[in-house]
């Protein structure tokens, strides 16, 4: 299977090219199980979800850390059918309808439950698109329900689903997401936004 992101750091902040090169070093003890990629547009990051996600979130955190307004955006996708498998990609983390879905929401809960706390507080939202399945409706609701037990709901939204809190949580939520919700071996994407610093609230 194929799994990874596509995604793209946006610091408001005229020393934009400096906050994004100083949070890239925060990739650094994952490069040797990731497929690394940049244009001018975004960075493909190519690996299983249990090092994607905390790759992302500690890019994410790092550039957060100088305290501007940062946004990242990422398309997230595994098993892609124009995508050829790639070992760098294995993983045991897919749950699918294999398991029973209160099972599933267990193990999500369990998930954003241990995830490591960053002390950076994150709001995010994101869009889970289950393909080629009858039942995908009832994989997004399971979905939707283990988020509202998950700590870091915050509200539905058109077309998406708010989250807010630590981002250690945040991205363990959106991890579990991708992989605890639709077939194990079936396509499933995620649209995410994430924000921290934001001066909306204030």
């Amino acid at each position: 299977m194929y799994s990874g992101a596509q995604i793209s750091l946006y610091p408001m902040a005229g020393d934009f090219v400096g906050i994004i090169l100083g949070a890239l070093t925060a990739l650094d003890p994952y490069r040797e199980r990731l497929q690394v990629d940049t244009d001018d547009l975004s960075t493909l990051l190519v690996g299983a979800p249990e090092v994607v996600f905390p790759a992302m979130r500690d890019l994410f955190v790092a550039a957060a850390r100088s305290g501007e307004h940062c946004v990242l955006h990422a398309t997230l996708s595994r098993g892609c059918p124009g995508e050829p498998d790639d070992a760098i990609c294995h993983t045991t983390q897919y749950g699918g309808p294999h398991e029973p879905l209160e099972q599933r929401k267990t193990a999500a809960l369990d998930a954003v439950g241990t995830a490591p706390v960053t002390a950076m507080q994150a709001a995010a939202q994101f869009s889970l698109y289950v393909m080629g399945t009858d039942d995908h409706m009832d994989e997004i609701y399971g979905c939707i329900d283990f988020l509202k037990q998950s700590g870091v709901f915050g509200r539905a939204k058109n077309f998406c689903t708010r989250l807010d809190g630590d981002a250690g949580a945040v991205f363990a939520a959106i991890e579990a997401a991708l992989c605890r919700f639709g077939p194990p071996q079936g396509h499933v994407t995620i649209d995410l936004t994430v924000s921290a610093n934001s001066p909306t609230p204030r």
